[in-house]
């Protein structure tokens, strides 16, 4: 029987990998630029990490999480999402009391929701995100916001639009609620099954259901800048001036409430806006998130982060269609021609790895034509074609494939030889 891939899985195979590593690559270059570190939680946490942080009335938590019981009956889920984790470590292991403050961190890995599989996105799908923990400094949120668009940037997208709005502080959100509550109640009864129960519980939620979003009360729903108080809005306008000072563009749209309850303050996606990329544009999601360290035990910490699916980074990358300039060719192919030679190329490929040189060999024991066609396909820049008459000799063949030159080389010497032609081109 035929064993097929579980729904809303990939295999990642050899010649789309090396776009993953491109984009891995830059982001912990960027990171290291940034001075954030990398931390590596575990696959699965307790249920309850999640239940208190991403919050009971989310679509995550409600219909997308894989929570299992364990052999010691007690309830797991596989990371729906990066923050939870990080935040629970950074108070388990007590940084915050590391000398070098704020904490900055990143963290790139699987993630798992059960949501109906479409293009871009999985049941499992890989995150990259990063957390700043200990800094109520609004200038902070804008570092957070410049990374992702830095690296969006250098990986060559270019139609990106960054949407921004603030959440407000506990008390601006408390006066905002109580208006929603006002707002929607009358005509509850229209709204889905799922609206109806976050009516009292987070109302919040509201806005961000899919499935109600074209109703009318949603358009003419109070607005949370209507109810910032001074803080939240003196702080709204300093991220605003930071990024303008950044000369990174932005548009506020007092809708966005992102889909997790832990936001306050700034909150902000960046979206795509490539033809042809898809009906849901948003690259990655971020806010602050004061008081999730206070739920998860420890001291009061103000922290803002942001995740972004590599997946939805490769589908932009696609759809501009970026050239990411992969390096897809080895330094040198060994043609060998006899028993003799053949075993000899089994030392020498092992001393061109060993000296740095991407390199291989024929184990099909094909003719030499179908050697220098295996050459071809590697796009190899030498080929290094040994005999019988050449080793007796003790020399080597070593061809140029860019400029078609040939030279015959001292066996001992070849090495050496590589080296200094690699160092000339």
């Amino acid at each position: 029987m035929l064993i097929k891939i579980p729904r809303g899985t990939q295999d990642i195979l050899p010649g789309q990998v090396e776009k993953w590593q491109a984009i891995e690559t830059k982001a912990r270059e960027i990171c290291e630029k940034y001075l954030y570190r990398e931390i590596r939680t575990p696959i699965f946490e307790h249920t309850e990490l999640f239940l208190r942080t991403v919050g009971e009335t989310t679509d995550i938590v409600q219909k997308e999480m894989y929570t299992f019981i364990d052999r010691g009956d007690r309830s797991l889920t596989l990371r729906p999402e990066g923050t939870a984790s990080a935040v629970r470590s950074y108070v388990e292991n007590k940084m915050f009391g590391d000398a070098q403050q704020p904490v900055k961190l990143y963290y790139l890995g699987p993630m798992f929701r059960y949501e109906r599989p479409q293009a871009g996105r999985f049941r499992q799908f890989v995150q990259f995100g990063i957390e700043a923990l200990g800094s109520a400094d609004p200038a902070i949120d804008a570092e957070v916001i410049s990374l992702a668009m830095s690296l969006y940037k250098e990986m060559g997208l270019k139609k990106l639009k960054l949407v921004i709005n603030s959440l407000g502080d506990k008390d601006s959100r408390t006066a905002h609620r109580e208006a929603l509550v006002n707002h929607f109640k009358p005509r509850i009864g229209e709204f889905c099954h799922d609206c109806q129960n976050r009516l009292e519980k987070n109302p919040l939620r509201i806005l961000d259901c899919k499935q109600d979003r074209d109703h009318e009360l949603m358009k003419t729903a109070p607005s949370i800048v209507d109810y910032l108080n001074d803080y939240s809005r003196n702080y709204f306008e300093k991220l605003q001036k930071y990024l303008t000072d950044m000369e990174i563009p932005f548009e506020v749209d007092p809708n966005l409430v992102r889909g997790l309850d832990y936001y306050n303050h700034t909150a902000f996606e960046i979206m795509s806006n490539a033809e042809g990329f898809g009906a849901i544009t948003t690259l990655c999601g971020g806010g602050r998130y004061n008081g999730l360290v206070e739920e998860l035990g420890g001291p009061e910490t103000p922290g803002i982060g942001f995740g972004l699916s590599i997946e939805r980074f490769i589908a932009a990358l696609e759809a501009e269609k970026v050239d990411m300039e992969l390096s897809d060719s080895i330094d040198c192919y060994l043609v060998s021609l006899g028993d003799a030679a053949k075993d000899y190329t089994v030392k020498l490929v092992h001393e061109l790895r060993s000296n740095g040189f991407s390199a291989e060999r024929d184990y099909l024991d094909r003719k030499i034509k179908a050697q220098f066609k295996a050459a071809d396909r590697l796009r190899a820049k030498y080929v290094a074609v040994l005999g019988e008459d050449e080793l007796s000799n003790n020399v080597i063949n070593l061809k140029d494939m860019s400029s078609g030159e040939q030279k015959e080389v001292k066996l001992d010497q070849f090495i050496e030889t590589l080296q200094r032609t690699k160092g000339d081109a």
